[in-house]
C-alpha cells in the first residue's frame, strides 16, 4: 500500500491532483463518478479517461478500497464486519437491517480516547483515526451497499474527535459529485466535544446525537470523563443556541443502568434540562462490558421511564438492541491492536 489512495478524496482534492499530474482539469470529475458512483476496484476500468491520464495516475496512486476481512451474521441478522486499516490495525462496522430501513453503523477510529465507564471501544484505549477514505470505504466494501439507506456514525471512536476527515466523510456522501446521500439519511453521535459540535452544524445538514447518559454532574462524570471538560450544561446551552431549522434533528442518546439513572429524579432533571427544546430521547439497554459493575434497567423500567418523559413532553423511543450475540450492539466494538487478530476471535 506505497501508493496513496484516490478513495475518500474530495472534489478539491482531485482537481489539485490533476494540477499535480498535469492531466486535464476535468477528469477530476470523472474520477470522482468512478470512485463514488460505480463499482469499479482499479484505475485501469476508469475507461472514459485517457491511456495516458491512467498511465500517470497509476504511477502515483489507487483506488485504495480495502475489502473486508471477516464477516459475523447475528441471530437477528445483523451482520459485524472487520476492515483492515492501512496502518495495520483493524475496525469493525455493523450492518442493521429492519423492515423500513437498513441502517450502516460506522467507525471512525481504532480504538477511542474517551474512556467512557460503559464502552468496549474506550476499553480498548485509543490506537489511531481513520482517514475519509478509511471511514467510506466501510459502505463502499460491503455487500449490501446498494441497500443501506441510513447512515450513523456510531461505531468505534468519537466522530468529532477525528474531526477534519470525518467532515471529508459527509461531504463526499452528500455532494453531487459523491454518493448523492441525504443528509436527513445521516446522523453523527458524539459524547459532547463542543468546539466539534461548533463545526459540525455550521459544515453539515446531518442530524446530530448527543451521548448523555445522566442529567447530573456528578453522576456523568462517573460515567464519561469528558464531563469534567465540557459539561452537559454547556453543551445542552450550545445546542440550545443554535437554529437548527426544521429538518434537522438532535437526538439524546440514553443508556440506563439499573439503579442508577432510571428513577423519578432523573425523569424530572431531563425534562428540567431539555425542556423546550425539540429532540428526541433514545433509551438503551445497556450491554454487559467485561470488568464493568453496571447493570442494564429491566424492560419494564424502561418502559416505564419512556411513559414518564413521554407525558412530560419530551419524545421518547426505546432502541431495540441488535447484534447482542456478536457483539456489534452498541458499546460493544472494539478490536485488538496487533495485526491479524481481535480481542474476541472475530
Amino acid at each position: 500500500m506505497s501508493k496513496e489512495p484516490l478513495f475518500g478524496k474530495t472534489y478539491d482534492e482531485l482537481r489539485a491532483i490533476a494540477t499535480l499530474l498535469d492531466i486535464p482539469s476535468f477528469s477530476a470529475r470523472q474520477i470522482a463518478e468512478w470512485l463514488y458512483k460505480k463499482n469499479i476496484s482499479s484505475i485501469e476500468e476508469m475507461t472514459n479517461l485517457s491511456k495516458e491520464t491512467r498511465r500517470r495516475l497509476a504511477e502515483k496512486y489507487e483506488t485504495g478500497l480495502i475489502p473486508y476481512k471477516k464477516v459475523m451474521e447475528s441471530a437477528d441478522g445483523t451482520r459485524k464486519y472487520l476492515f483492515p486499516t492501512r496502518q495495520g490495525k483493524f475496525v469493525e462496522a455493523a450492518y442493521i437491517p429492519e423492515s423500513r430501513r437498513n441502517t450502516l453503523c460506522l467507525s471512525t477510529q481504532v480504538g477511542c480516547k474517551m474512556g467512557c465507564l460503559f464502552c468496549m471501544t474506550g476499553k480498548q484505549g485509543f490506537q489511531g483515526n481513520l482517514t475519509a477514505g478509511e471511514i467510506l470505504n466501510q459502505l463502499r466494501s460491503i455487500p449490501e451497499l446498494e441497500n443501506v439507506t441510513n447512515l450513523v456514525y456510531m461505531g468505534m471512536g468519537e466522530p468529532l474527535d477525528n474531526l477534519q476527515e470525518l467532515m471529508k466523510s459527509l461531504e463526499i456522501l452528500t455532494s453531487e459529485y459523491g454518493f448523492a446521500m441525504s443528509p436527513r439519511r445521516i446522523t453523527v453521535s458524539t459524547i459532547g466535544l463542543i468546539p466539534g459540535i461548533r463545526e459540525f452544524l455550521k459544515k453539515s445538514n446531518c442530524h446530530l446525537a448527543v451521548s448523555l447518559h445522566s442529567p447530573f454532574e456528578e453522576e456523568r462524570r462517573h460515567l464519561m470523563p469528558v464531563e469534567s471538560v465540557y459539561s452537559l450544561a454547556q453543551v445542552i446551552e450550545e445546542l440550545k443556541s443554535i437554529d437548527m431549522g426544521k429538518q434537522r434533528r438532535i437526538s439524546f442518546e440514553y443508556i440506563m443502568f439499573r439503579d442508577m439513572n432510571d428513577t423519578p429524579r432523573h425523569v424530572r432533571e431531563l425534562v428540567r434540562l431539555l425542556g423546550g427544546m425539540r429532540c428526541r430521547i433514545n433509551l438503551i439497554r445497556f450491554h454487559p462490558v467485561p470488568g464493568v459493575p453496571l447493570k442494564s434497567s429491566d424492560s419494564v423500567k424502561m418502559e416505564q421511564f419512556r411513559e414518564a418523559l413521554n407525558k412530560k413532553g419530551l419524545f421518547t423511543t426505546i432502541r431495540q438492541s441488535r447484534g447482542e450475540d456478536i457483539y456489534a450492539a452498541c458499546g460493544m466494538l472494539s478490536t485488538k491492536t496487533p495485526a491479524g487478530e481481535t480481542d474476541r476471535d472475530f
